[in-house]
């Protein structure tokens, strides 16, 4: 939680019960990056992926996508959804493509995420997995 809020993401709505869809890397006490994942049946939401800056630009944010994306495809999902204010090009480079917001599902929408936490300037991107 300490390295969401340094990253500045919301993470008012994470608590532990959610945390077994979140994968980090480094020390588990001191992680230098983390992810999470919220199912929805053959969707999901991508959300809170923060890096550390004395660890950015070294591939940890990429293999947590990666992980994310492994376990929502292996969880049953064929589309990952995610909400940024600051990394699109990233996002862009590892497959994601910018959607309108009327055009996201439903169960995406009624998040907390999509519908409170985030900015409506936020872009909202997708993956087919």
């Amino acid at each position: 939680m300490d390295l969401l809020a340094a990253c500045s993401l919301p993470n008012s709505d994470i608590s532990a019960k959610n945390l077994q869809h979140f994968f980090g890397c480094g020390e588990e006490s001191n992680p230098g990056g983390v992810v999470g994942v919220e199912l929805y049946g053959d969707i999901a939401l991508l959300r809170s992926l923060a890096v550390h800056k004395d660890v950015r630009g070294k591939g940890c944010g990429k293999r947590l996508v990666q992980q994310a994306e492994q376990y929502a495809e292996r969880s049953g999902a064929k589309r990952l959804y995610l909400l940024t204010t600051t990394a699109e090009s990233f996002f862009e480079a590892l497959g994601y493509v910018r959607v309108r917001r009327d055009c996201v599902p439903e169960a995406i929408q009624s998040t907390t995420e999509f519908s409170s936490l985030c900015s409506t300037t936020a872009a909202v991107m997708f993956k087919v997995l």
